[in-house]
């Protein structure tokens, strides 16, 4: 199994051709119009847009594996919690109550807390699909130079292309570092006992700490040595020119919000559907 979480993949689709910027609007209004609506008509529609993006922009499951068992982690924690703190929250939000059986204490299960922890569950599970594009098919530099382009200092767009880039370099530096103590006898694995793998896990981490702080020393001073920050300006090797593509895409992701306001404001006349009305 890959132990990427992510990093940027160099093919050629009509995802990847779009310019950094313009992937980070369309992925600001999608996201919006999810967070904004709890109508789990469109919530779907989002998620199935957005599955289509990822399948068009070629992200293969292997590539999200490891990702993709951390957010279902999330979503079940949340989903629990979220029950756990407020289980009649479904029925205050719609105005009634039609129990499904008797758990314990003050909880009990109701048609209106499922179906209202089910739209929360679809709401961030279609986000996810949406950030996974972005961050697989941007390229950092192309994306700080968008950002540049758009009157976003250049220092700030820089520091934003290097934060990009420096996700996969940690991820390379922690796996380099676990199997350097793994062949030194540390064990990691399922075989040892849980505390034993903390414990473990914090030797692999200290490390990483210190190589990253070395790391981060080292970009200055280069930086410092090529002379960057000392004018106003700067040119960008990788920058893109917008084209029909990008105007289509920032078409549809602002249709596609302008579409879920209209639903919550003229239809459902509130951010929440209520079937049970």
């Amino acid at each position: 199994m890959s132990t990427k979480l992510f990093t940027y993949n160099f093919i050629d689709t009509p995802i990847h051709r779009l310019s950094g910027l313009t992937k980070l609007i369309a992925f600001l209004f999608l996201t919006f119009a999810v967070m904004f609506s709890y109508d789990i008509r469109v919530v779907l529609l989002v998620m199935a847009f957005s599955l289509w993006v990822m399948r068009l922009a070629k992200i293969k499951f292997s590539q999200i594996r490891l990702m993709v068992i951390y957010v279902a982690v999330f979503l079940i924690t949340n989903t629990v919690i979220t029950f756990f703190f407020s289980p009649e929250e479904g029925v205050k939000i719609y105005g009634t109550r039609h129990e499904i059986f008797h758990i314990i204490g003050p909880y009990t299960l109701t048609v209106e807390q499922l179906f209202y922890q089910t739209t929360k569950l679809f709401k961030y599970a279609s986000v996810i699909p949406l950030g996974i594009c972005f961050l697989l098919t941007t390229n950092p530099s192309e994306f700080a130079s968008a950002l540049n382009g758009v009157g976003v200092h250049y220092k700030a767009a820089y520091a934003v292309s290097l934060t990009l880039r420096y996700f996969p370099d940690i991820q390379r530096e922690y796996r380099n570092i676990s199997l350097s103590q793994q062949a030194r006898g540390l064990d990691i694995s399922h075989k040892a006992k849980f505390t034993t793998r903390v414990k473990n896990a914090l030797l692999i981490i200290i490390p990483l700490v210190f190589s990253t702080l070395d790391r981060i020393e080292l970009i200055s001073n280069a930086m410092d040595l090529r002379g960057f920050g000392k004018h106003r300006k700067r040119s960008w090797y990788s920058r893109k020119k917008f084209t029909k593509g990008d105007v289509f895409a920032l078409v549809l992701s602002a249709a596609i919000f302008a579409g879920t306001i209209c639903v919550s404001v003229f239809i459902n006349h509130g951010r929440f559907y209520n079937p049970f009305i």
